[in-house]
């Protein structure tokens, strides 16, 4: 009799456990729609990726996908307000819910994941960090840099990364720490320090606003892997998921051939992997808690994946940047969405 009573206490405390988190598990979601548009942090003065164009108008990579979510949730990609953050105010943001998502070229780490209490989303560029230099100096490669001085943002991973490497290569540095992406890059160009050092599509993104790009060299040294991706709080499912899916629908788009510009014609189609994308065949915006266009949606205003990377940082751009591991994974790439159904 002992034991039965232990195990319906245990039970009666898990079930309301359970409760408790099926609760909480749609408050973000709700929370964005009652007030109408989603808080996203975002870099506020990197090219390509976060950074208000000469109209004051938002525009890059981590841009998108903040407009993608808002598409998602909406149906309308307008619907967003964007919070500049530097790298060390990024995270207490989203801790303490000034934002409702993070997305600010942030590099996924065991760290972040657990201790900082952050759950990451689909990747949506991988990198890894480089070294940008002065032409003048005739280096060829991070082996050369031994006594350097290196710029560097203080709190991020690029700082830990450019330590291991010194360090392991038995090379002598000099970092000269500067808190704001905008200041570094004014230190660097005003001949501060010899090195910037950050992921290689910071660097070209920073060398794209160089006084005279030509200037300057991204070493092909790469020091580290940097899987960027959107962060939101740890404890609700629902919202990550939104987040989740918002990035993974703009790479399935892509794989399925469904762009901004045909996207109203392949409603129309018979494959069933498209009509169930797309909404045609319902269930997967239910189970999201969104409509059933969510998708049609992202792609209509957003577009996929590659118009995303061609758009912002892609070869015809002043970054010129190749799609490397950012290709899909059909051709050689990383990028890859698990089936959506």
């Amino acid at each position: 009799m002992k034991r039965t009573l232990q195990w319906f206490v245990v039970g009666v405390a898990t079930a309301s456990l359970f409760a408790a988190g099926v609760a909480a598990a749609g408050e973000t979601l709700d929370a964005v729609k009652a007030k109408g548009f989603v808080q996203a942090g975002v870099n506020g003065s990197l090219f390509g990726f976060g950074k208000p164009d000469e109209k004051g108008v938002w525009q890059g990579l981590d841009v998108d996908t903040a407009r993608a979510i808002a598409a998602a949730v909406f149906g309308d990609a307008s619907k967003v307000k964007y919070t500049p953050l530097t790298a060390q105010q990024r995270f207490t943001a989203l801790q303490s819910g000034e934002i409702d998502v993070l997305t600010r070229n942030c590099t996924q780490t065991l760290g972040r994941d657990t201790s900082l209490g952050l759950d990451f989303a689909q990747v949506n560029y991988y990198d890894g960090q480089g070294f940008l230099v002065p032409k003048k100096l005739g280096v060829k490669s991070g082996k050369d840099l031994s006594g350097a001085t290196v710029c560097v943002l203080p709190g991020t991973t690029t700082e830990l990364n450019a330590a291991d490497y010194f360090r392991s290569n038995k090379m002598e540095w000099k970092p000269v720490v500067i808190e704001n992406t905008a200041e570094l890059a004014q230190t660097f160009f005003a001949g501060r320090c010899d090195v910037l050092t950050s992921d290689a599509s910071q660097l070209a993104g920073t060398r794209a606003v160089a006084p005279n790009p030509k200037d300057y060299v991204i070493l092909p040294t790469i020091i580290s892997k940097e899987p960027l991706a959107p962060a939101v709080r740890h404890g609700d499912n629902q919202w990550k998921d939104v987040v989740n899916y918002s990035v993974l629908a703009l790479i399935e788009a892509e794989e399925l051939g469904i762009t901004s510009q045909n996207v109203d014609e392949m409603l129309k189609s018979t494959d069933p992997r498209v009509q169930r994308f797309l909404g045609v065949t319902e269930g997967n915006g239910k189970a999201l808690g969104l409509s059933e266009k969510w998708a049609y949606n992202i792609v209509k205003q957003v577009g996929n994946y590659g118009e995303v990377f061609e758009r912002n940082v892609g070869v015809n751009t002043p970054l010129g940047i190749e799609r490397g591991l950012n290709a899909l994974w059909t051709n050689g790439g990383l990028m890859y969405s698990p089936p959506f159904k």
